[in-house]
């Protein structure tokens, strides 16, 4: 039998557990009077900046970051038709990078329940350098199942020699659409209604990996 030519793809996933929590939340205020609106808005500001502080001393927050505030006015419309007085709104956003969880919820639960605050929500990552690993890895153990699967294609054939002659991400040879191997976005928690109990844990990240190789067989 002549040479031929064997096209297959590998594909491997990992489950991984959450190592950070990004939390996001605002502080805003509106009303009629900008100057009382700006103020009352910094104000309420403060003890959430605080708050952050005080955890990334103790270690439960690796990182935050604050927006400047914002102010906008407009000029609302009402029911008949008519523009109504002028509203002003105030705004300050924060994030913070959360490596204790039990800390996490209890923080949650303690400033969602804060004039102002409004929590829009957590998201669940890997560190950099967890993710570049593990992204590696699968990567490679993707190419193991294709050369795996190349080798079971050509014994079926009753060929013994299976040279690798290309190999890329998923979508590169064919026209399938690349596969992500990043991990994949978690779900979002919305703020918990005040005074309530709240466990905020990141189900398990998945990191997939899809390649496509091409052997020749003889």
């Amino acid at each position: 039998m002549s040479e031929v030519v064997i096209t297959v793809r590998g594909e491997h996933e990992v489950r991984i557990a959450p190592e950070r929590a990004i939390v996001t939340l605002s502080v805003a205020l509106d009303g009629p009077d900008r100057e009382a609106v700006v103020s009352r808005t910094l104000a309420l500001a403060d003890p959430v900046r605080a708050s952050i502080v005080a955890r990334e001393g103790s270690g439960a927050v690796e990182s935050w970051s604050s927006r400047r505030l914002a102010v906008r006015s407009e000029r609302p419309w009402s029911n008949d038709g008519t523009r109504l007085a002028l509203v002003h709104h105030a705004s300050v956003d924060f994030a913070a990078t959360f490596t204790d969880f039990a800390e996490l919820s209890t923080w949650v639960a303690e400033v969602s329940a804060w004039d102002g605050v409004s929590v829009s929500g957590t998201s669940w990552i890997l560190t950099p350098e967890t993710r570049a690993r593990v992204e590696q890895e699968v990567a490679a153990e993707a190419v193991r199942t294709a050369v795996t699967r190349a080798g079971a294609y050509a014994t079926a054939l009753g060929l013994t020699r299976v040279e690798p002659i290309e190999i890329a991400d998923a979508g590169l040879i064919t026209d399938h659409t690349a596969a992500d191997m990043a991990p994949k976005a978690m779900r979002a928690f919305a703020a918990p209604p005040s005074g309530a109990g709240l466990e905020l844990q990141g189900d398990d990240l998945t990191v997939s990996a899809t390649v496509e190789a091409r052997f020749v067989a003889a």
